[in-house]
Order: C-alpha cells, then sequence, then structure tokens
C-alpha cells in the first residue's frame, strides 16, 4: 500500500525507508527515535529519500561517560502466570526435557551426529576445544560449561576425543560440581566402538529424563534473551518495542530478561546507563561499551561501521539508528547487572550481556547464561535458532506471510491496529504456551546450532 505521507510526494510504507519530514540543511543532525542518527552530508529536502547517500553517522571512538540515572519502569504487579515446566534436582527450571550431546572438541561432531541420530538426543556441532589457548579457550570452556548446565537438558552427555586441549579432564576442573545422574562423560578415543558406548549412555541418560514430569512453575522462574537480527526500517517500530513491553512485563512478574550484541548498543548506550540501577552497575555497563570498542581497535576496524546489506537494503542508515531500535527490546526496566561470556544470569530484572551481535554467537551467548527462550526479532527474516527455543518475531505482515516457515510471532499487527497492551499480552501468551512444550520453527525443522566467540590464536 502507499499512501501520500508528506505533499506532493508517494511513499511506499512497506519498505521501511525514510523519507524527510521537513528540510535538513547539510551538516545538521537527523532525528529519529527522538535521537540522532547521524547528520545531512549534504542538503535534504522535505519529502526526499534519507539514506546513506545523504547521511552519514555522528559517532566516534571510546567515550566518557557520567552517571545521570533516569526514569525506570520498575513497579511490580500482583499478576500471577504460570506455566508448565520442569524442576530439577538442583532447583533449577528447565522448558525442554531433552538429552544433549555437548562436545568438548569438534573432531568428534560426527560421532555426535551419529550417536544423535540413533537415540533421538540432541547435538551441537561446533569447529572448538581443539588447539586454543588463553582466554580464547577459556571463552569455549565457559559457553560449553553453560550448556551442560542448562535446565533445557535433563540429561548431558559431555563427549570427547582424548588428545584436546579442552579434554574432559581439564574439562571436569572448569565444570565443578556435577550431578553424575544427569551428566555422563566419553572419550572417544577410550573405547573400542565409541558410538555403540555413546547410544549405551544417552539410553541410561533419557531414562533418567523420563523421571521428571511438568508441573506449574511461576512466570517469575522464567529467564527469556532478547536479540534482533536481520533488522529494517520497521524494528525500531513494531517488533523491538514490542518485546521491550514484553520485557517489562515478564520483570514486573518477577522474571528475567538479557540483553546483547554490545555493537549494538553502540549510539544508543546512553538510554542503557541511565537506567542502572546504581553507579557499580553503570560502571560495568561502561566498561561493557568501551572494552568492546577497544578489541575493534586492536584489529583494525571501524568502531562505527554502517549496518550489514540486507540492514541497509531494509531502510538502516547508520549504527546510531540500528541501536536506538535495537535497545528498545530491554524496555523501560532497570539494568540490574553486566554479564560477561559465560557469566550465569543470576538477578531477576533486566541483565546485560558481553558479546557481538552475529546471529547464532549471539544466540549461544545467550543460552549459556541460562535463558530458557530466545526472542528474536526481524525484519528481513532468518531461520536460524539456538539449543533453545528461538522464537522468530517479524517486524511487518509481508514478512510474516511470505516466511511462515521461518516466523513464530508477527509483530505486524501493530501497523494494522492493534495496541500495544493488547499485543503485548499475545505475545506473553504465546511465550508461556512455548514454555509448556509448544515447539518453534527453528525446533520444528531442527535449526538448532550453535557458535563460540573466537579472539586468539589457534596453534
Amino acid at each position: 500500500m502507499k499512501i501520500n505521507k508528506l505533499d506532493n510526494v508517494v511513499i511506499d510504507l512497506k519498505s521501511g525507508h525514510k523519507y524527510a519530514d521537513c528540510d535538513i540543511k547539510a551538516g545538521e543532525n537527523i532525528i529519529k527515535y527522538g535521537c540522532p542518527i547521524g547528520h545531512a552530508t549534504e542538503d535534504i529536502k522535505e519529502g526526499d529519500h534519507v539514506h546513506t547517500h545523504n547521511t552519514k553517522t555522528n559517532l566516534s571512538s571510546v567515550l566518557e561517560y557520567t552517571y545521570e540515572k533516569s526514569f525506570v519502569k520498575t513497579e511490580k504487579t500482583d499478576k500471577v502466570k504460570t506455566f508448565m515446566g520442569y524442576v530439577r534436582k538442583n532447583g533449577d527450571v528447565g522448558i525442554r526435557n531433552d538429552v544433549w550431546i555437548v562436545n568438548t572438541v569438534g573432531c568428534v561432531n560426527k560421532v555426535a551426529q551419529t550417536i544423535a541420530e540413533k537415540t533421538g538426543a540432541k547435538y551441537f556441532p561446533h569447529p572448538f576445544g581443539c588447539s586454543q589457548l588463553g582466554d580464547d579457550q577459556s571463552i569455549t570452556q565457559k559457553i560449553l560449561k553453560g550448556m551442560v548446565n542448562h535446565p533445557n537438558a535433563a540429561g548431558v552427555l559431555v563427549l570427547g576425543l582424548g588428545c584436546e586441549n579442552n579434554n574432559i579432564e581439564l574439562f571436569k576442573s572448569i565444570l565443578g560440581e556435577w550431578d553424575d545422574e544427569r551428566v555422563k562423560f566419553l572419550n572417544a578415543q577410550d573405547v573400542e566402538d565409541d558410538v555403540a558406548e555413546g547410544i549405551k549412555i544417552v539410553e541410561e541418560l533419557k531414562k533418567y529424563a523420563e523421571t521428571f514430569k511438568r508441573e506449574e512453575i511461576p512466570v517469575s522462574k522464567l529467564r527469556v534473551g532478547l536479540k534482533c537480527g536481520g533488522s529494517d526500517g520497521y524494528s525500531g517500530i513494531t517488533a523491538n518495542p514490542l518485546v521491550g513491553s514484553f520485557s517489562d512485563m515478564i520483570i514486573s512478574m518477577g522474571g528475567s530478561s538479557v540483553l546483547t550484541e554490545v555493537p549494538e548498543m553502540f549510539g544508543a548506550e546512553h538510554l542503557l546507563m541511565q537506567r542502572c540501577k546504581d553507579e557499580e552497575i553503570f560502571d560495568k555497563t561502561v566498561a561493557l561499551i568501551n572494552n568492546f570498542k577497544e578489541y575493534y581497535e586492536r584489529h583494525n576496524q571501524v568502531i562505527y561501521e554502517n549496518p550489514s546489506p540486507g540492514n541497509k537494503a531494509g531502510g538502516i542508515t547508520t549504527l546510531e539508528e540500528k541501536s536506538l531500535g535495537c535497545v528498545q527490546k530491554g524496555g523501560l526496566s532497570e539494568v540490574v547487572d553486566v554479564l560477561d561470556y559465560g557469566d550465569r544470569l543470576s538477578k531477576n530484572g533486566l541483565s546485560l550481556l558481553n558479546g557481538p551481535g552475529n546471529d547464532i554467537v549471539a544466540i549461544t551467548n545467550l543460552m549459556a547464561a541460562g535463558v530458557h527462550i530466545i526472542l528474536f526479532t526481524t525484519g528481513r527474516g532468518t531461520p536460524v535458532g539456538g539449543a533453545v527455543p528461538t522464537v522468530k518475531v517479524a517486524t511487518n505482515s509481508r514478512l510474516a506471510e511470505k516466511k511462515s516457515n521461518w516466523i513464530d510471532f508477527n509483530a505486524g499487527e501493530l501497523l494494522e491496529g492493534k495496541s500495544m497492551e493488547e499485543m503485548t499480552e499475545k505475545l506473553m501468551d504465546y511465550v508461556i504456551s512455548v514454555a509448556s512444550g509448544e515447539k518453534t520453527k527453528n525446533e520444528i525443522h531442527g535449526y538448532e546450532e550453535i557458535s563460540i566467540f573466537k579472539d586468539g590464536v589457534t596453534l
């Protein structure tokens, strides 16, 4: 549908692109979401297309910040919602009751696949664990530790080769305490028939998993990861604000949400810093932002590079514009904690998680932090899914209809007369249904992947 938005100008509202609603002089800021998203590189007339050809970022390098706490939405509600989940022996809560095969090293990916195909267990191939050193190996170990400890897995087979840097004996020292009924170990080099032995162990774990039954659990126990990818011009207008409203709702009920993708906070970080619960969390947020900028600089990369080709095709021009839309997934709630790679979510409320915007790395980081489910907003569409249910929230109805095999929830209804309050309740009901066992599209199609952040030397 096309409508006359500006005098004598016909605009395609489906495009997600921007058009000036007044004259803008060269050098003047361009405002969206009430904040600058860059400046004009030439004079722009009312009705002109505003995009990469006439707009440039305002952002630069590492900055200094001052803690000035602003309004945050922190009120609690007496409303109680529940889901049907699994309570583990240690008190953790899961929303799935699967057996997972977690590799210490990529060399046994195909062994894991064969065992999984013969038993119905889930496996998650990755290329890491061999020839890694220092912090690079440590990140791999922390992420895999988070995976082994994830409550969505009723049982876990830790599968190693035997000669890798991240060998099972070393990994056990990282893993700490574990339940012998729930976690089993197998070095492929130690047995004659690694597949047969793996099948035997998984069958034992499946019997253990059968001892758990779904029971009613308050939503306050639910932990939700927040992610966006393949964004468009509507991401910050429909899907991300909707997820932010959901985040505020679940936090008001005592639950938790986690926002990641640090580079996609650049240019909007001040909005998160204003909501930090105290100066300690503010300082951690400043370090989170500036350390990631310094990571870019160490690798001689431009910190404020434009969004991806797909984002630009969808109407997003600068990183500020993407970030100002991205952080809306965190709603208006107080920031209560800042997590590093492999840290486990421990506080109810909104937490920030270290990590890049890369889709599979980000959803893996969220899983390792302990989220039960991920809300993944998209305006371009993507089939990607993680080890935990990954709900794709479309920014527009056209995408939801075209890629119904990928999309789980359509936030585009906000453009068609539905209210934010109505859609927030609808999304909450859907999340509860997923937490109670309804499968997401990524689960139905087997799109369940992991990838681990890498920053170091490979031998």
